[in-house]
């Protein structure tokens, strides 16, 4: 499975779909499928057969989901209302140099069945381009119309409809944006976020996912783990076109979305309730540097954790949040609690401690410790560093001794973020789970997202200190219960 797709709420189901090749551990993209689960609580999954299949007009690739409410779209007089999704027919024939085109499927029955419209595809390139997909529809209420974004190469473009089957192009942004086209722009995403939790105050962030020159040397920079990655704009959306509120001058106007290596194509939820109010998405945890190489044996490909996106506001502008969905706290089993410690070099009050699936939250007050942090799933042979480095005032995670790297030579990495202590404290809060690290740092103004591979067996834990003591304001530890029936392998 790769990214993921229409991601819609409808009637008290979170619909996740999501790219996916049937009975195959590798990708196989002339027989993309769109894979299906639902849940009502964001935590708890139940996996549906494919929703969405190849047919002559090509593979499934991605997309997005919408609720007509008021059936703009025709497809829905006896229900009154039902679900519409969007996907890219890649590898299409019906014009020449436009693999890919734009087609819609709808459902009747809260996205059990789909029936593709007889009048596919809805949508062409301009222009002969090999790159014209992933469309993110989504209505926008000024306008009174439903708003496509979608990646063309190095842009995206935008269209609008009235009825969700006839298209028109409205503007482009990006093709003119400094210091961003290392890569093909893909699974692009905009959304009206609150500033500060005020609902009086928003802003528009378009959302961009940059893909890999698999080695190649290019003149824009990579993302900061190299690879693919995610980048985001802050601006104003008139339904028509979007202008970012800073021009992008440098390498240092850029405002990437993680700091790791392995979180990308992440979109958000259509449909959420008004009385939710929450921006919540979901990412897929790989790179495409490596997507094809990973040491898996019967599955390859795993979603993030479900999380909510804010607006912050800091001395230096607006930024992006991140933080996991408060709904995960029915997963914690709380197993370790301590309170106004010191911990000294060579001390290690975890010891006794071990984890495979956990939440790590701590905060620590910065003392005579040049370094300090946690070491997890460690063995005598393996660990991962999570620390903050006070001299360099640089977080970073450490996967160069995790496991298993040999299968690309890029893998085994230690990455990091810029980052000044508030009030010399410093807030993490780990998710740690078999494979996957998910780091959030001061309630998410920075997170580092961050596959490993080490064996089954190294799981201890260790709480660390370099060169002199930090003290520990509070430390808790929860097991995560697993949500599935059967154990996993």
């Amino acid at each position: 499975m790769n990214d993921p797709n229409g991601l819609v709420y409808f009637k008290g189901e979170y619909h996740l779909f999501y790219q996916y090749t049937v009975n195959s551990t590798s990708p196989d993209f002339p027989h993309m499928h769109w894979g299906h689960a639902v849940s009502q609580d964001l935590v708890h999954w139940n996996e549906l057969p494919p929703a969405i299949a190849p047919d002559k007009d090509g593979a499934i690739f991605s997309g997005s989901a919408v609720v007509d409410i008021n059936n703009t779209s025709g497809f829905f007089d006896q229900e009154g209302s039902g679900l519409v999704a969007f996907y890219t027919n890649e590898g299409n024939q019906a014009q020449p140099g436009k693999p890919q085109v734009q087609s819609l499927a709808y459902s009747r029955d809260q996205g059990r069945t789909w029936t593709k419209f007889e009048g596919n595809p809805v949508l062409f390139p301009a222009s002969e381009t090999p790159d014209f997909r992933d469309p993110k529809v989504f209505w926008h209420e000024e306008s009174s119309k439903w708003v496509m974004v979608l990646a063309a190469r190095d842009r995206v473009e935008f269209f609008t409809s009235k009825d969700l089957k006839s298209w028109s192009y409205a503007s482009e942004f990006g093709s003119k944006v400094t210091g961003v086209h290392r890569g093909v722009f893909e699974c692009p995403d905009i959304v009206q976020i609150s500033v500060d939790n005020d609902p009086n105050k928003t802003k528009w962030v378009l959302i961009l996912s940059v893909g890999d020159l698999n080695g190649e040397s290019g003149n824009d920079p990579e993302p900061p783990a190299g690879g693919s990655g995610m980048m985001y704009f802050i601006g104003h959306f008139d339904g028509q076109s979007f202008v970012p509120d800073k021009a992008i001058e440098s390498i240092d106007d850029i405002q990437w979305i993680d700091f790791g290596s392995d979180f990308y194509a992440a979109v958000t939820w259509n449909g959420i309730p008004h009385e939710d109010g929450r921006a919540i998405w979901i990412g897929w945890m790989n790179n495409w540097r490596y997507a094809k190489e990973l040491p898996s044996l019967e599955w390859r490909g795993n979603m993030s954790l479900p999380r909510e996106i804010q607006l912050k506001a800091y001395p230096e502008g607006l930024r992006m949040i991140q933080k996991p969905v408060t709904e995960l706290g029915k997963l914690r089993n709380p197993i370790l609690n301590l309170t106004e410690l010191t911990v000294n070099a060579g001390d290690n009050p975890l010891s006794e401690t071990t984890a495979l699936k956990a939440e790590i939250i701590g905060e620590f007050e910065i003392g005579s410790a040049t370094e300090f942090g946690f070491k997890v799933r460690k063995s005598s042979s393996q660990e991962t560093v999570i620390g903050y480095d006070v001299v360099k005032e640089e977080l970073f995670l450490d996967r160069t001794n995790h496991g298993s790297s040999d299968f690309h030579r890029d893998f085994a990495a230690k990455h990091t973020a810029p980052l000044k202590s508030e009030n010399k404290r410093i807030q993490l809060t780990i998710y740690l789970d078999g494979s996957n690290i998910e780091l959030f740092v001061n309630q998410g103004s920075i997170v580092i997202t961050d596959l490993i591979f080490p064996d089954f067996e190294s799981q201890g834990l260790e709480l660390y200190a370099l060169g002199g003591e930090v003290k520990v304001i509070s430390l808790q530890i929860n097991e995560i219960t697993g949500i599935w029936e059967s154990k996993p392998i």
